[in-house]
């Protein structure tokens, strides 16, 4: 495919048919003014060593090395090409509290939503950094692999909550342990592990952690979010607080002195988070202080720069004019190359030339224009995309789907201006109408990396993995994707683990309702053995076979009541909790 990166040069090809113009009047006014001397064929003879043909000729050599640069100027591309390009970050591994206690509002609009904030920020500060990011509570889990997608970083963050985490509490320990194992292999690079926390460490062993971690090249930063007066703890949906074993409201408190125990140990610094912007300020501090190491990544291209070979075609017309002398060469003077009539011939093939040229770079309003609007407006959108103004970049990206629908760059493009704006389901139809237009692998592999992050985000854990599989499927070399695919296989087992605890925990609220039900028909029948033995006293005539029934089926009930009781007994107990915070 050819196409123009900038066609609106093309315009200034109109100055060639001007310059012709301009160049054959002046030549007949020459003309003209050599006929007040005399006769031409006399001014002839008079002057041997003229040549009208090469003045012509150094003209359009002159005029053809300005058409070639005037095309450079219109960067010509086509074809396709992949290179890479250097560029210097670090790496930093984010691990944030979810434990109940980060829902507290001494910090506004709580300590979590805060959190949530100042993550954002330092991603829309990155550039050419890698980030990943573990959630943690009483367990610790890898939400987002270390990588240099800043969209995925921030949908990811979207969707924390404490509910990710069954297990609550807080082990800060469990969370630096596998940031440290959760960095890429590149030597010379700045690491930093960056703990987002109250302070309420349930477990123990966190600056023991910081240490190894500091012993392995990693510093470890804590942000400290909440107040030392401390909050209580609401619990979602209702207007309680969370209590504790007694009955008693908990009150969290920020433990600012574990925390600098903790950034002393792993070489960082503590950071206080409150609701001004110092935090973030200070942060971004300490990030610009680590150590940028030059990484390479692979950018694919889908057009190719050929100026180089119009530039070229210029400096050679240019060349040839500067060796064409203005006068006769009278070694070749007795071959006549240009007769009249081929003069007019090469003249008017020239000015056809440059009359369809504005048509075939793209001037028209033809098929080519068309290309040209679609590709102007995903551009454009494209600027508008890197300055952050999504939705103005949605707009040029849907008006580029109405030049050409069947472009998939517009299409998946759109997906990402919809994704920035939290629009996951429109972003997951643009992914798709791509992915059905793309034909090209290795963006292929990319739509579908990014629709497996959108539903892996929704806990879709088995359609993700389907996307991730078609993406190695195009790109076999991609880490990432190959990450992701491993971290989404997990948490699919984990879901399913989780959803047969539920069961079986249904299942037993079930069996003690039984239970209780069979208990109670054990106290009716009881009571109907005591009115039927009270009948008997008061009628003497009952058979002793009718007692004997009776007396049997109340044994055999007891006996069934005291098996199931004995199931349910032998089902294992969900572990519990002492702290819920």
């Amino acid at each position: 495919m050819f196409r123009f990166e900038n066609p609106i040069y093309l315009y200034f090809l109109a100055i060639i048919p001007l310059l012709a113009l301009l160049h054959y009047g002046t030549d007949a006014l020459r003309r003209r003014r050599l006929k007040k001397y005399g006769d031409p064929e006399l001014l002839k003879a008079l002057m041997p060593d003229v040549s009208s043909w090469r003045r012509e000729l150094k003209f359009w050599l002159v005029s053809g090395a300005l058409a070639m640069m005037i095309v450079c100027l219109a960067r010509p591309q086509y074809g396709t090409k992949i290179d890479t390009r250097t560029r210097k970050g670090i790496e930093a591994i984010i691990a944030l509290d979810v434990s109940n206690s980060m829902l507290a509002e001494d910090v506004k609009p709580s300590r979590l939503d805060k959190s949530k904030m100042l993550i954002s920020s330092l991603v829309d500060k990155m550039n050419d950094d890698k980030i990943g990011l573990i959630v943690y509570a009483g367990d610790a889990y890898t939400q987002l692999p270390i990588t240099s997608d800043y969209v995925s970083a921030k949908m990811f963050l979207d969707n924390i909550s404490p509910d990710m985490i069954a297990v609550q509490g807080t082990d800060i320990a469990r969370a630096i342990e596998l940031a440290t194992h959760s960095f890429t292999q590149q030597e010379g690079v700045g690491r930093a592990i960056f703990v987002i926390t109250d302070g309420e460490d349930n477990e123990g062993g966190a600056v023991e952690a910081a240490r190894e971690a500091l012993k392995k090249g990693m510093n470890v930063y804590v942000l400290g979010v909440g107040s030392p007066e401390g909050s209580p703890i609401p619990m979602p949906g209702t207007n309680r607080y969370i209590t504790d074993n007694a009955g008693n409201t908990v009150v969290s408190k920020l433990n600012e002195d574990m925390c600098r125990q903790i950034a002393q140990a792993g070489g960082g610094a503590y950071i206080y988070v409150d609701n001004s912007s110092s935090a973030q300020s200070a942060l971004q501090r300490h990030v610009d202080k680590l150590a940028k190491a030059e990484m390479e990544s692979v950018l694919y291209s889908e057009y190719d720069e050929h100026f180089r070979d119009f530039a070229w075609a210029a400096l050679i017309l240019l060349l040839l004019d500067i060796l064409f002398l203005a006068r006769k060469n009278h070694v070749l003077s007795r071959f006549t190359l240009f007769k009249p009539s081929s003069r007019i011939a090469m003249t008017s093939v020239v000015m056809l030339f440059l009359s369809v040229a504005p048509a075939s770079f793209g001037l028209d309003n033809s098929a080519h224009a068309q290309k040209k609007n679609d590709r102007y407006f995903i551009r454009h959108g494209n600027r508008l995309y890197r300055d952050s103004l999504y939705t103005k970049a949605q707009v040029d990206y849907q008006k580029a789907i109405e030049k050409d629908n069947t472009n998939p760059v517009a299409h998946y493009n759109l997906g990402n201006a919809q994704l920035m704006q939290g629009q996951p389901k429109d972003a997951m139809k643009s992914y798709e109408t791509a992915a059905r237009l793309q034909k090209d692998k290795m963006r292929g592999a990319q739509i579908y990396h990014n629709m497996g992050v959108i539903l892996q985000s929704q806990k879709q854990f088995a359609e993700a993995i389907e996307c991730y599989k078609n993406a190695l499927r195009r790109n076999p070399n991609d880490d990432e994707t190959r990450y992701n695919l491993a971290l989404c296989q997990h948490q699919l087992q984990n879901q399913s683990q989780d959803q047969n605890n539920k069961d079986d925990q249904q299942g037993q609220d079930d069996q003690k309702q039984d239970q209780q039900q069979q208990e109670q028909q054990q106290q009716q029948q009881q009571q109907q053995q005591q009115e039927q033995q009270e009948q008997q006293q008061e009628q003497p005539k009952m058979s002793k076979e009718n007692a004997e029934q009776l007396l049997q089926a109340a044994q055999q009930e007891e006996k069934s009541t005291q098996d199931k009781v004995n199931k349910a007994q032998q089902k294992p107990q969900r572990r519990q909790l002492e702290k819920q915070w």
